[in-house]
């Protein structure tokens, strides 16, 4: 995985500036507070991203953890902005109700943003155990 920390950081950037690009969208949103979620999922998830990258090389994992990691990383950050920005434009609410009562939207899409949303929780917490092993003490196997 050579230059894994410029990809990173290009995909931090990515979702980052894509949150910023939310944001004017806010208003056409079907759940408006929902939409501001959106933007600041983008904002946030390009920040960890570029932070990321930033520490990338001090994870010490095996090429199949670090790669697992990355990719879990990746999948998060975007599907965390993708399902909240779809909970927006559906005006969904179930598995969020402080962003706002939900809209009378089908049960379908309810389920879709749901399991989008234990996916990302499944996905960002498999990440971010795999990185704090990979930056313990002692490090274990060289960084790829």
């Amino acid at each position: 995985m050579e230059n894994s920390n410029r990809r990173l950081a290009w995909h931090g950037m990515l979702l980052f500036l894509i949150g910023l690009i939310t944001g004017f969208a806010e208003p056409s949103f079907a759940n408006v507070r929902m939409g501001l979620a959106a933007h600041l999922e983008g904002l946030m998830n390009g920040t960890f991203l570029l932070a990321l990258a930033a520490i990338w090389g001090g994870v010490f994992l095996g090429p199949a953890p670090k790669a697992v990691a990355y990719w879990t990383g990746l999948y998060g950050t975007y599907g965390n902005w993708v399902f909240t920005t779809t909970a927006a434009i559906w005006g969904t609410a179930a598995l969020s109700p402080i962003t706002g009562p939900p809209k009378g939207v089908e049960s379908w899409k309810e389920t879709i943003v749901t399991l989008g949303f234990l996916s990302v929780g499944i996905t960002i917490v498999t990440a971010s155990v795999l990185i704090l092993w990979g930056l313990r003490r002692g490090g274990g196997k060289v960084a790829i």
